[in-house]
């Protein structure tokens, strides 16, 4: 491109990604990106939000202006509403899968669906064979994207292939590079204390996809026939490996060093180098090695430095160096093949000729990707955007009214589930706060924390309690199981002495339901472990019970277990016998006045159709579908104050409600707005149909002060929840039950918030 564009109709533009200092490679190309924009169009002013990925961020520079949280929805969220009404005219993302919090970084979406300005996305990953979750993420980004921008042509030909993007909303650009001189490598090598010797370098943040472990198994033989040679490995680990395994890499290569007696000719340079030093590093190579593992990467930063710095490459053949180091600008070497490694470096140190000529067409070749002519091309894209654009609204638009958008959820406090919580498991009551200690344990509970847990889990919440507190409640429940019976008892006193045999079917049935969640949702494989040999003995003792509410309690578990095991044979027979008893009696109790499965409405009345909903979709059964959205339609308008658009006013406790009889106004229960909101959810899910969602809200409000007596439920100072609605005041005790009913529907609506967390993965 041999103009030089200084001048842009677009004013404010943001770029959405990570942001130095913090130690990534997005952060890097993010930055430098943004940098490469605002120098080249000094008319333009550019902003940054950058995603944190801990709680304390990081010292970013002034151009930083609205920070994401990685893992809280509601950050993006804001940062939408953050664009719209600061006039950006153009929004620039750079989408990694790993730098977005939910299930394949989807909580972006959040973010993209609210945004009122063109989107041009640079995609740094893209996947030839990718999972369900990750093909849905990449499509709706790519469907909400006005343009696309993909660092290579194999990028261009798996979005058309693979994700169905059309080759006109695609844009080639190149990964830029800094624009380096081309000079010999002895100039810098006194930088180093390595003046006179040949130097190999590999750099990058590093872990074990990095495959340094080749290039050091290959040095014995490059040392006997060069003993001159060091090769300096610069970065420090990866972050994020760090923190989940401190430095066992980096030092098992340092181990590998001395066991081949080549531990003298290794140099590590642990710490992430800033651009200068990079450069300097970079300059003083005579070959520069990418080892990589993996060939699914569809672009190397590193590996675009280094060619465009003029440097002789070798590379394990991965998607970008086949396409960048192709005509003699490389060279290639299999994978994991330290022989051929070898072979090629000695090859190239034995010919110099032959390096210095792959140097010059490497050079030339990076020519079009220094940062200035990357940054003409990509405000080509941005303009080409914003024309594009047919029904752009205006800078400066209002955000969604309150009735477009869903409500803010409070924030999640778990210090009261905490002091519930003793090394036994959860306390059933409380006095006010206070744990009642006399009133001792029961299994019900622990259930329902369990739920609670996985769900934490699953919504990375909890600053990593959640495995912790998943443990304890596993711990609970397996000792509660009765192997002579194949039941679980249910009470314990403080003093850990079990007060019966067996619990309630409803307690069984419920334990059946936490246990299936964890394998359906869990990650980790020691809960899945004990929690799969539970199921598994406990699942046939159901079949012997006759509660409906134990039978809709096992439903919901086994729908969660057959989230991932959706081949078990046995646990889909015992659903679809348990279903059909269901159905049996809802077809049976039915009336035009009655539409219900019993005589009375008593506790967990949603339960029973969402379960009904559940079984209807899967197995599937379109008579359980319609008894399920017929009996929670009904149970909605039954539990609705006479206003239009009423408040949600639960079955009371203090009598139920018996056919031809009268409803019990109060006690209004936790559980009954949990289960509620559940349901509703349910129903969203298998209809699609917003007027669910509101329902849901509705329930979910009754804890927050939208009930009879207009006043809360939820204590915001305690993370508890009161435990019942009196016909005149909340009942001020904080218990077990109450606290995880308001947690788990709290939790199920951030899991609603986000599609591909709530959304079933059988096919």
């Amino acid at each position: 491109m041999e103009h030089n564009l200084t001048q842009s109709t677009i004013n404010r533009m943001a770029f959405i990604g990570n942001y130095l200092p913090r130690q990534c490679g997005i952060a890097t190309f993010t930055t430098d990106l943004c940098e490469a924009i605002a120098t080249e169009y000094s008319d333009t002013t550019c902003i940054a939000l950058p995603v944190n990925d801990i709680e304390a961020g990081y010292a970013y520079p002034p151009r930083v202006r609205f920070e994401l949280v990685e893992k809280d929805i509601d950050s993006y969220r804001r940062a939408a509403d953050f664009l719209n009404i600061n006039s950006v005219d153009l929004v620039c993302l750079q989408h990694e899968y790993g730098i977005f919090g939910g299930p394949a970084g989807s909580h972006i979406l959040a973010l993209l669906r609210e945004l009122r300005t063109p989107i041009v996305t640079t995609l740094h990953t893209i996947l030839q064979e990718p999972d369900p979750t990750q093909r849905r993420v990449l499509q709706e980004v790519a469907a909400l994207s006005d343009r696309v921008v993909v660092m290579s042509e194999r990028g261009v030909e798996f979005l058309q292939t693979v994700y169905g993007v059309l080759p006109e909303k695609i844009d080639l650009i190149p990964h830029g590079i800094p624009d380096v001189s081309f000079v010999d490598p002895s100039f810098h090598k006194d930088l180093f204390g390595v003046e006179g010797k040949m130097v190999l370098l590999s750099f990058g943040l590093l872990s074990a996809n990095k495959g340094i472990e080749t290039v050091i198994a290959a040095l014995p033989a490059i040392v006997a026939r060069y003993p001159n040679v060091v090769y300096i490995i610069v970065g420090a680990t990866h972050p994020h490996v760090l923190r989940q395994d401190g430095e066992t890499y980096r030092l098992s290569l340092q181990r590998l060093a001395q066991e081949q007696g080549v531990a003298g000719n290794v140099i590590f340079y642990n710490r992430f180098v800033s651009l200068e030093e990079l450069i300097e590093f970079i300059s003083a190579a005579d070959i520069y090695i990418t080892p990589y593992l993996n060939p699914a990467q569809i672009t190397s930063g590193t590996l675009a430095y280094t060619l465009g710095a003029g440097k002789a490459v070798i590379s394990t053949p991965y998607w970008y160096a086949e396409e960048m180091l192709a005509d003699e600008r490389g060279a290639l070497v299999p994978f994991r093949d330290p022989a051929a490694l070898a072979t090629q470096v000695i090859d190239l140190l034995d010919h110099e000729s032959k390096r210095h000529a792959m140097r010059k067409r490497a050079y030339l070749f990076g020519r079009a990707m220094i940062w200035p002519q990357v940054a003409q091309r990509y405000m080509e894209s941005f303009e080409r955007a914003r024309a594009e654009r047919r029904s752009f609204i205006p800078s400066g638009f209002a955000v969604k009214p309150l009735d477009q958008r869903p409500g803010e959820l409070p924030p999640l406090k778990l210090d009261h589930l905490h002091h519930m919580t003793d090394d036994t498991g959860m306390i059933q009551h409380a006095t006010f706060i206070v744990p009642n200690y006399h009133e001792g344990y029961s299994i019900d509970d622990n259930a329902r924390a369990l739920i609670v847990s996985a769900h934490l889990a699953e919504l990375e919440l909890g600053n990593g309690e959640a495995l912790t507190l998943a443990s304890r409640y596993l711990a609970f429940i397996g000792y509660a199981f009765n192997h002579e019976t194949g039941r679980f008892r249910n009470f314990m006193d403080y003093q850990r002495n079990w007060l019966e045999e067996s619990g309630s079917e409803d307690s069984h049935g419920r334990t059946l339901w936490a246990l299936g969640t964890v394998l359906g949702r869990s990650n980790t494989p020691a809960l899945q472990s004990m929690a799969g040999w539970l199921f598994e003995q406990a699942l046939p003792a159901i079949l012997e019970t006759s509660s409906p509410r134990a039978w809709a309690f096992t439903l919901i578990g086994i729908h969660e277990y057959l989230r991932r095991f959706d081949g078990d044979r046995r646990a889909s027979q015992v659903r679809d016998e348990l279903a059909a008893r269901l159905l049996m009696l809802y077809q049976s109790s039915r009336s035009d006045d009655w539409r219900w499965y019993e005589a009375e409405l008593s506790y967990c009345n949603a339960v029973l159709p969402q379960a009904m909903l559940m079984c209807g979709q899967w197995i599937p059964n379109k008579a359980m579908t319609e008894a399920g959205l017929e009996s929670l339609s009904w149970l909605a308008d039954l539990q609705r104050a006479d206003a239009v658009g009423g408040h949600f006013v639960p079955i009371g406790s203090n009598g139920f409600f018996k056919r031809a009889g009268d409803r019990a106004r109060f006690d209004q229960q936790p559980v009954e707005a949990q289960t509620m909101a559940s349901a509703c959810l349910e129903a969203y899910r298998s209809t699609s149909d917003e007027h669910w969602r509101t329902e849901a809200w509705c329930a979910f409000e009754w804890f927050l002060g939208r009930n009879d007596l207009n006043l809360p439920l939820y204590d915001p100072t305690t993370g508890g929840c009161r435990d019942g609605l009196h016909p005149d005041r909340p009942n001020e005790n904080q218990g077990a039950e109450s606290t995880l009913a308001f947690l788990q529907a709290l939790l199920e609506l951030r899991l609603a918030e986000n599609p591909l967390l709530s959304k079933e993965t059988q096919t």
